[in-house]
């Protein structure tokens, strides 16, 4: 896996993926300047977000529940002084479907935050990682 970072100017970069994808990312600005896209360091939790979410839709669909959406919200707290690394993650999964059941959903959240994340179980060896989940289970109508 390799990706690329260009530096366009100020504290944009365009970062760029061998499999062909961009993304704009943006550090600090100068204040009331827009910002034309995430810190690095939010591109890291956008990257555990989307990990964990696989994970949780691909094991949960393997114990036949019947996904319909899956939001991951995560908040991190990092160190106050210089490297600011993060010092805790919060991944919360609100899983959403029809006929979703608990111990279903707790399990695919387990395992991807246990086995299968590699975004969190990395983070995991320099801050404490922690998961939360709410299950909304829809009607028959999808309301």
């Amino acid at each position: 896996m390799q990706v690329t970072s260009k530096w366009l100017d100020g504290m944009c970069f365009v970062g760029s993926t061998e499999s062909g994808h961009s993304v704009v990312m943006e550090g600090l600005t100068q204040e009331g300047a827009t910002r034309r896209g995430p810190s690095p360091m939010e591109m890291l939790l956008l990257g555990v977000a989307g990990c964990s979410s696989i994970d949780v839709v691909m094991i949960a669909e393997k114990q036949r529940q019947k996904v319909v959406d899956c939001q991951a919200t995560v908040t991190a707290k990092r160190a106050e002084s210089v490297p600011k690394v993060f010092t805790e993650i919060h991944i919360h999964f609100k899983v959403i479907g029809r006929d979703l059941q608990e111990k279903a959903v707790a399990r695919a959240v387990e395992m991807s935050a246990e086995k299968y994340c590699s975004a969190s179980i990395m983070l995991g060896k320099a801050a404490k990682v922690s998961h939360s989940f709410e299950i909304e289970n829809l009607s028959e109508d999808g309301e």
